[in-house]
C-alpha cells in the first residue's frame, strides 16, 4: 500500500506543477476548452489503448492481483515484479532480462502468481522404465531419490504414482513438494540426476522408441556385395541384438 500511495502522490504532484506552472508562463487555461470538443473524439481514438493501461495499473494498484518482489508466469513467460507504473509493468526474467509489459495484459489475460499466498507449490517429474521391470522397485528408488534431497518439504510427503501401461514403458510419477518456486529448476536438475543414478545401479532400463523396417522387396543389384553382420548390443540388463550393414 506504500508503494501505491507513493505512485499517486507522484502522479498527482506532476498533474498540479503542470496546472500551476501553465497560467504563470502566461497560458490561458480556458483556450483549452475551445479545442476540447474538436480534439475529443480523434483523441479518444488515438489514446484508447493508452487509457486501457492507465486503467488496468489503476486496477492493479489498488486490487493487487501481483506485487512488487511476485514471482509470475505470464503465457511461457517466468519473471519476478520489478516496478509497476500507471500504464506498464516491469518485470525481471531468470536470465536477468528486463521485460516492460502493457498492464492490460495483466487483466485480459490469466496470470499465474506464484506468490499471491501460499508459496509452496507441487512438482512431477515422470519416469518411464521398461516392460519386466520391478514395479515395487522402481517406486522404491524414485523415494529414496525425493528423501535424500533437502530443499524438498517433508509434509506433504512426496509420493509415486503408477500412472500408466505405456507403448514401450511402464510410466511413473514422482509427486513432491517444494517450498518456493525459486527453486523448482535447481530441485528438478538435482533429482533427474539421483534417479538416473539409481536406476542404472539397480539395473532398470530406461527404454527408448524403436521401429522395425520391413523391406517387401529389394532389387538384386542392390544386394550384390552387401553383407550383413549381426552384433549383439546391450542396453541396460538387456541384450538387444540389431542389424548393421
Amino acid at each position: 500500500m506504500r508503494y501505491t500511495f507513493n505512485r499517486l502522490i507522484h502522479y498527482g504532484l506532476i498533474i498540479i506543477a503542470v496546472l500551476i506552472a501553465l497560467p504563470t508562463i502566461g497560458f490561458d487555461l480556458s483556450i483549452l476548452t475551445v479545442f476540447a470538443g474538436v480534439l475529443g473524439i480523434g483523441v479518444g481514438f488515438g489514446i484508447s489503448n493508452i487509457a486501457s493501461n492507465f486503467i488496468s495499473g489503476l486496477i492493479i494498484l489498488f486490487e493487487r492481483p501481483i506485487k512488487v518482489g511476485d514471482r509470475i508466469k505470464l503465457g511461457e513467460l517466468h519473471c519476478d515484479v520489478t516496478q509497476i507504473n500507471i500504464r506498464s509493468t516491469v518485470v525481471r526474467t531468470r536470465n536477468n532480462e528486463t521485460i516492460i509489459i502493457p498492464n492490460s495484459q495483466f487483466i485480459e489475460s490469466q496470470v499465474v502468481n506464484w506468490s499471491y499466498g501460499d508459496p509452496k507449490i507441487r512438482e512431477q517429474i515422470l519416469v518411464g522404465v521398461a516392460y519386466g521391470s520391478d514395479v515395487r522397485l522402481v517406486e522404491e528408488l524414485l523415494l529414496r531419490a525425493a528423501e535424500e534431497q533437502e530443499e524438498l518439504l517433508s509434509d506433504p510427503k512426496p509420493r509415486v504414482d503408477f500412472m500408466n501401461f505405456g507403448e514401450s514403458s511402464l510410466d511413473f510419477r514422482l509427486l513432491y513438494w517444494i517450498p518456493n518456486p525459486a527453486l523448482r529448476a535447481r530441485v528438478r536438475s538435482s533429482l533427474n540426476f539421483r534417479i538416473y543414478e539409481l536406476l542404472q545401479r539397480h539395473q532398470v532400463e530406461i527404454p527408448f522408441p524403436q521401429r522395425d523396417l520391413h523391406l517387401r522387396s529389394v532389387s538384386p543389384e542392390l544386394l550384390k556385395g552387401l553383407q550383413v553382420e549381426i552384433e549383439p548390443v546391450k542396453s541396460g540388463n538387456r541384450g538387444l541384438e540389431r542389424e548393421r550393414q
